[in-house]
C-alpha cells in the first residue's frame, strides 16, 4: 500500500512542494491529499496586483482545479484543517472528515497584519465596509468591486504590496495616499537614498501622494469609510482604505499541536519541524536556522529539499542568498545581499539620478559584491547577480560595475551567464531550465515563458529570458543545455 502525505496548504508554497513530488515518481509512492483554505486551484499570489490593475485573473493560476484529478492528486478546496492530532497521526478538518498521514506538510504561509486602529473593525472578525486587506484573492476582488463607485483610497503601508496595491487602485482611476510609518518606503528592501528616487518616480509619474514618518490612529466613518486620521494631527478623506502593513505567518496549527514556534515554526536542514519528524514545514510559516523567508526564490528552494528527502533522497537546506527583482508600480528596483555597508571596511559605491528616476548602490567586501540595491535602470543586473551568486572579484576600477564604458568588460552576455543562475526570482527559473525548454521545443521567449514561468510574476526579467532564448536557440553559439562557451563569448 502507498503511504499516505497529506499537504496543509494549498499556496505557493505547498503546490511547489506538490509538483516536486510528483516529479520524483512521489505518485509512485504516495497517496496526495492536498487542503486549501481558498476555493481555488494554486496561484501566483504575485501576480494579484496584476489582477488589481486590470489583467486578466485566469493569467495568475499555476495549477487550476482539473490539474489536480489529472495529476492523481485529491484536492479539498475551500477546506480549512483546524487539528492535527500527532500520536494518531491524523489531521481533522472544518468540514468534519478526518484523514490519515504517513507524511505532513505544513505549508499555512502567512496573513494579513492588522495594526491597531480606532474605527477598523465592527466586530472581531468583520471589518466596516470599505477597509480591505490584500492577501488572497477574494480580496483583490472585492477591492476591485468596491473600487468600481469610489474615487479615492488610502493604502497603509508603504512596502512592496502597499505600493503595488496603490498602483492598482491608480489604474481604475482613484485618487490614492500611501502612508508610511517609517521614513523609508519599502524599507525591507532599499535604503533611504533608493527609497527617495522611489518616492520621487512614484509620486511625479504614477501620482500618488506619499507620507512618510505618519501613522493612520483611527478610520472615519459613517457605515462605510470616509477617511483616516493621522497621528499627530490632520485627516486624508479617502472612500476606501487598504491596510498592507505586513503579514504574520499562519502558525496557530503548530502551536496547537506542540511544534517548536518562535517567529515560525522551527525545522531543521531537512525541513523537518525539530519535534516531529513525520511533520514538515515549508514557505513563510517555517523558520529556518533563525531565517523566515518572504520571498518566492527560498520557498522554491525549500520546497525542492522537502521533495527529495520525502521521496528518498539525502538533500539538506542551508539557507538563501536572496536576490529581489521586481517591478513595482512599473518601476524596475533589484535588491541583493546587503542594503548598506555592516562594518569598517565595507565599500560604499553609489550612483543616483533622481529626475531620471535612477539609484545604483553597491556595497563591497573583501573585493566582493555582498550587496546591491538598484532603482530604475537595472541593465547591469545580470552582470551584478552573477558576481553576487559566484563571488567573483570586481574591477579594481569600481565604476566599471555601473558604467561598463569606464572599462573593457562589457555587461555580461546570455552566453557569460553560469546555467546555475537564476534568471526569474519569481518563480524560480534557471538559465539552465530555460535552455532545457528550448531544446525541448519551446523555440520563442513566449513559449518559453508558458512552460517554465519565467516572467509571469512581476515581469522584470523578460528582456533577459527573451536573450537567454535567442542565444540558446543559435547553434553556432551554444547548446541547449549550456554546456558550451559560447563562441567568442
Amino acid at each position: 500500500m502507498k503511504e499516505q502525505l497529506v499537504v496543509v496548504g494549498n499556496g505557493m508554497a505547498g503546490g511547489r512542494v506538490v509538483e516536486e513530488v510528483l516529479a520524483r515518481g512521489g505518485a509512485d509512492r504516495y497517496d496526495i491529499t492536498v487542503f486549501g483554505a481558498e476555493p481555488y486551484g494554486n496561484y501566483n499570489r504575485i501576480m494579484l496586483s496584476h489582477v488589481l490593475a486590470g489583467e486578466d485573473v485566469s493569467e495568475i493560476y499555476l495549477n487550476p482545479l482539473d490539474w489536480y484529478a489529472a495529476s492523481g492528486v485529491a484536492l479539498h478546496a475551500g477546506v480549512r484543517v483546524v487539528r492535527i492530532d500527532r500520536s494518531s497521526q491524523k489531521v481533522f478538518a472544518d468540514d468534519g472528515q478526518a484523514v490519515a498521514y504517513d507524511a505532513l506538510v505544513l505549508a499555512t504561509g502567512s496573513r494579513t497584519f492588522f495594526p491597531p486602529m480606532d474605527g477598523m473593525w465592527l466586530d472581531d472578525r468583520t471589518l466596516i465596509p470599505g477597509v480591505f486587506g490584500f492577501r488572497t484573492l477574494d480580496d483583490t476582488v472585492a477591492m476591485i468591486d468596491y473600487a468600481r463607485e469610489r474615487s479615492s483610497a488610502v493604502v497603509v503601508g508603504g512596502g512592496l504590496l502597499g505600493l503595488e496595491a496603490a498602483y492598482g487602485l491608480r489604474q481604475h482611476g482613484l485618487d490614492v495616499h500611501v502612508v508610511q510609518g517609517g521614513p523609508v518606503l519599502m524599507s525591507q528592501q532599499l535604503d533611504s537614498p533608493a527609497g527617495a528616487v522611489l518616492r520621487g518616480v512614484l509620486e511625479k509619474k504614477v501620482g500618488l501622494h506619499v507620507h512618510t514618518g505618519r501613522r493612520p490612529a483611527a478610520i472615519r466613518s459613517t457605515g462605510s469609510v470616509t477617511g483616516v486620521l493621522l497621528d499627530g494631527g490632520g485627516t486624508i478623506d479617502a472612500e476606501m482604505v487598504v491596510v498592507t502593513a505586513g503579514v504574520r505567518p499562519n502558525v496557530g496549527l503548530g502551536v496547537a499541536s506542540g511544534l517548536t514556534v518562535e517567529r515560525a515554526i522551527v525545522v531543521d536542514d531537512r525541513m523537518r519541524s525539530v519535534d516531529d519528524p513525520a511533520i514538515s514545514v515549508v514557505g513563510e510559516c517555517a523558520q529556518h536556522r533563525g531565517e523566515v523567508y518572504g520571498l518566492v526564490a527560498p520557498l522554491w528552494e525549500q520546497a525542492a529539499v522537502l521533495a527529495d528527502v520525502l521521496t528518498g533522497a539525502d538533500a539538506i537546506y542551508t539557507g538563501s542568498r536572496t536576490v529581489t527583482k521586481l517591478k513595482v508600480a512599473g518601476v524596475d528596483v533589484t535588491q541583493m545581499g546587503l542594503r548598506g555597508p555592516e562594518s569598517e571596511d565595507d565599500e560604499l559605491v553609489q550612483y543616483s539620478e533622481p529626475r531620471r528616476g535612477v539609484h545604483t548602490s553597491l556595497v563591497i567586501r573583501d573585493d566582493m559584491l555582498v550587496g546591491a540595491t538598484l532603482v530604475g535602470d537595472t541593465t547591469q543586473v545580470a552582470a551584478l547577480t552573477q558576481a553576487f551568486d559566484r563571488r567573483l572579484p570586481l574591477p579594481e576600477n569600481r565604476a566599471e560595475l555601473l558604467f561598463p564604458q569606464a572599462g573593457q568588460p562589457a555587461a555580461v552576455s546570455a552566453a557569460d551567464l553560469d546555467p546555475s543562475t537564476q534568471v526569474c526570482t519569481c518563480s524560480g527559473v534557471t538559465k539552465e531550465a530555460i535552455c532545457d525548454a528550448v531544446a525541448a521545443g519551446a523555440g520563442t521567449a513566449a513559449g518559453v515563458m508558458d512552460a517554465t514561468r519565467a516572467g509571469k510574476g512581476c515581469g522584470s526579467c523578460k528582456s533577459l529570458v527573451a536573450r537567454i532564448v535567442e542565444w540558446a536557440g543559435t547553434p553556432a553559439e551554444g547548446c541547449a543545455r549550456c554546456d558550451l562557451v559560447a563562441v567568442g563569448g
